[in-house]
């Protein structure tokens, strides 16, 4: 776990994920949460078990008001990113998003998972939108700014 953290740490001191991410005080508050958290899912995302980013999901109540009123109740929020420059851009990311929802359906009793990239950060919603992500809306973000607010509903049985 020690390793795992220095590494997450050492990809949310960078600028290219500051910039999507936020200040890293706050990023690593984020994910010190999900990594303590019974009600989190925390991974470190590999590619031919090489570590190339890190991703979690955590039930969005516990979040309390820093997220859109009118979320659902029942909502886990996402978080992803590809720290190793080498590996993005490889559609990499989003195959670690779609796994990371799957396991949250598959383990929880999650009504719908959501996402909330930037509105700059028009890579990411191209993606999102390609596995399934909805954009209802424009939500201003305290840390990030403007973002899309983004669902993804519990496919049905």
């Amino acid at each position: 776990m020690d390793r795992d953290w220095s590494m997450i740490r050492a990809w949310l001191a960078r600028p290219e994920i500051q910039k999507w991410w936020g200040p890293s005080a706050a990023s690593e508050a984020e994910v010190i949460m999900a990594l303590d958290s019974p009600h989190a899912i925390a991974r470190i995302i590999e590619v031919e078990g090489l570590a190339a980013g890190y991703c979690h999901a955590i039930d969005a109540s516990l979040w309390g008001d820093q997220l859109p009123e009118d979320l659902p109740a029942g909502t886990w929020d996402l978080d992803i990113f590809v720290g190793e420059p080498e590996f993005r851009g490889q559609g990499i990311g989003a195959e670690a998003l779609t796994q990371l929802r799957e396991e949250v359906f598959s383990t929880t009793l999650a009504v719908a998972v959501s996402v909330f990239p930037s509105i700059e950060n028009e890579a990411a919603v191209r993606a999102y939108e390609k596995i399934g992500f909805v954009w209802t809306r424009v939500w201003n973000d305290p840390v990030a700014g403007p973002s899309w607010f983004m669902i993804s509903e519990r496919p049905q049985s």
